[in-house]
Order: C-alpha cells, then structure tokens, then sequence
C-alpha cells in the first residue's frame, strides 16, 4: 500500500509540474538572451536612443534583408574589421546592406561583407564617423557586386579613416553631392573607382591607398544631379599605383567609361589640388584631366558646367606609367611617341573666350610633361606642353572637421 501511494505521490507531482516545465522549455526558446545576434539587432537599431552604443560582438552574423537606423546619435561598434562581420551573402530583401539616415552617426571597428546592392550608404546625414570600417565582396571582382562600398551621399562633416573598400563594381570609397569631407588611411583595392569625391565641395583625400582598381581616385562633377558644382578637394599624400584591373562595371554606368590604369581622373571639377602623391606603374596614364564634352558626349542640363578649371598638380612622385594605354586618344598618341604616355594629360578642352592659363598649374619648377590632347582624340591635335603650365594657384585651406 505504502509503495502504490508513493507512485501515485509522484505521478502526481509529475502530472502538476510538467506543464511548468513545458511552459519553462518553451519560454527558453524564444527568450531574446537565446536569440542570435541577427535576429535582433534590426530590433536594436529601431529601439535605439540616441547616446546609445549598440555593440557587435565578433562573429559572422548572417543577414537575409537590409538593415536600417534613422535613429541621431547613435554608434555602432564591432570587435574588430575582421572580427565582426555583418554578412549579407544569403541577402534576399533590401537595397543595402546598412542604411543610416541619422545624424551624428559612428560606426567603428567592424565589416560589411557581400551584400546585394550597396553596402553602406549614409544618406542626408550630418557628423558622421566611419572609422576602420571593411566593405567588401568576398568573391572578386564582378560585375553582379553592388555599386558602392562606404557610401555616404548628400550628407556634411564626414569623416572616414582607417577603413577598407573591396569589390566594388563604382566605387569603393564614395561621397556624392556632400560638403566638408575627409577621407584619410584608408585603403581601396579591387573595385571600378577605389576612392571616388563626386559632386561635392571641400574635401581632403590624403594617406591612403589606392591599387588594383581600374582607375585609383577619381574627382568627378556630373550634370543632371541636384547638387552640382564640385570644387575645392585636395588629394594628397597618397600611394595610387598598379590600378590595372579591368573595368567590371555594369553597362551604361558612368564610371564604366573610366579606361583600365587609371591613377587618377579629374573629369569636370574645379579648384583641385594634386600634391606630395606617389604614383606608380598606372599602365594607361597616371593623371588625366578632361571635360564632360570631351570626345563628343552631350549634355542636356543648363545648369551644369562641363570644363575642368584651377587643377593645381605638384610635388607628385612619378614611377613609371602609361606604357599600356586603354583610352582611345592615349592609344593614338602611342602609335608614334615609343615613349609612352606623360604622367599628367589634359583633353586641352575650354570654354570659349577663356584662355588655357586658367586650367593646369604644375609649379613654377616643374619639370614632368603634359600632353595637351587639343580638344580632340585625334593624334594630329596632340602636342606636349610644359612651358605654358610652369605657373601656381592659390593653395585651398585645409578641412576641419
């Protein structure tokens, strides 16, 4: 009797306990400590208050659609560039993979790897930090990556330091229609643009490293945007070299038309300054300076102002270069000058009525060459001048942010 009381004793107790126990295992699934990171971080940037810092632990944390922050503010930071990793290689939803419109932004010490559209993209935003920041697509360079890698875009007070830019099939390190920029020891390999500054005013663009991409740095003005006028970017103190990938991005993009060895291109922008750079083994030219109507495009916005003016180039570190041209005029002209292309060529474009003194300065002692391509890709127009380009221009003001 006292054995049958004692099973019933724990039959019971088991049959009163088990929905607890249940209810507890239950609970224990889908309590947020035992979530991963993915699954609640997009719920974090939501909830966010501004002042807060949202941590990244190391990890590869997988991403099946776009993350968002609208949050001011705000500061994300990881274990590490290549510790913490935000992958979006299984992405199936979004255009980016982190898109931030929010001022007084950070994000720091962390990676965005192989989304399906551009990774980071900041946009109309003010005070922003991008700090030893990886952006890359992991599986070369293709045309299906996504078009920008750290893309901050009508934004102010952008700084962006210590980062990587891999893969990208624009640019890898862009700011677009923005003003008081600076990009600085930062590193762009393997994408169509390593370091583009585009439709934007006072930026500096100095200690960083630009190779194997088609073209290293470019600073572009392009119409039909609805901030146009770029001018006053100084590139300085940079490694541009062996930037010879060939050009993977898709067809009918801009910077399609940017030829494979490009070091550097100044395409319709003013008020520039080329100093202390270090140029090397760019095969199709180290410095090429042109206008938008250079080589018959048109354009159909009268807002827009098509000519390069005031580009200032001197003190730069020439070390080969040009020896295999890809643009069509470069290719011309080394059919019968064996001795490749000059480190500095200008389309030789300008406005009418306006004399050629107001648009290349080398210095007073330079002694590089620049080939003068007369307004036309016609070998026949092309000529080397120098004495007419041993002048200076008033020196731009350094950015403080």
């Amino acid at each position: 009797m006292k054995k049958k009381l004692r099973s019933f004793r724990f039959s019971f107790r088991l049959f009163f306990l088990l929905p607890f126990v249940l209810a507890a295992c239950n609970e224990a699934e889908v309590s947020p400590a035992n979530l991963t990171f993915a699954e609640t971080f997009q719920e974090q940037l939501i909830n966010a208050k501004p002042g807060d810092i949202l941590n990244i632990p190391a990890g590869i944390h997988a991403f099946s659609r776009s993350l968002s922050l609208s949050v001011p503010g705000v500061t994300l930071r990881g274990k590490g560039i290549n510790s913490s990793i935000l992958s979006f290689k299984t992405q199936s939803q979004g255009a980016e993979g982190l898109l931030v419109s929010a001022n007084d932004f950070t994000i720091e010490d962390l990676a965005i790897e192989d989304t399906k559209g551009d990774a980071l993209k900041i946009n109309q935003s003010r005070n922003v930090t991008i700090r030893r920041v990886r952006t890359e697509w992991t599986n070369g360079a293709s045309t299906e990556n996504g078009a920008y890698g750290i893309y901050p875009v009508q934004s102010e007070n952008i700084l962006i330091e210590g980062s990587v830019a891999i893969g990208a099939s624009d640019a890898g390190i862009y700011v677009g229609q923005s003003k008081n920029i600076v990009v600085r020891d930062s590193r762009a390999e393997y994408n169509v643009a390593g370091i583009e500054i585009e439709n934007s005013t006072h930026a500096d663009v100095y200690r960083n490293v630009a190779t194997k991409n088609t073209g290293g740095i470019l600073v572009f003005d392009l119409p039909n945007l609805p901030v146009q006028g770029g001018q006053a970017t100084r590139v300085f103190n940079n490694d541009i070299y062996s930037n010879n990938t060939e050009n993977f991005a898709p067809e009918g993009n801009i910077v399609g038309n940017v030829p494979t060895g490009t070091g550097l291109l100044i395409l319709a922008n003013d008020n520039i300054e080329v100093f202390e750079n270090r140029f090397a083994d760019n095969g199709n030219v180290n410095i090429m300076i042109y206008s938008f109507l250079f080589g018959g495009r048109q354009i159909d916005d009268t807002k827009y102002d098509p000519y390069p003016e005031k580009i200032y180039i001197y003190n730069n570190d020439f070390d080969g270069g040009g020896d295999r041209p890809r643009h069509p005029a470069l290719i011309a002209w080394a059919k019968s000058n064996p001795l490749g292309t000059p480190d500095v060529v200008w389309d030789g474009m300008v406005r009418r009525g306006n004399g050629q003194e107001n648009i290349v300065c080398l210095g007073e002692n330079a002694t590089e060459n620049l080939l003068n391509l007369g307004g036309t890709a016609d070998v026949a127009t092309s000529h080397l001048a120098l004495d007419s380009h041993r002048c200076t221009f008033d020196l731009l003001d350094p950015i403080e942010l």
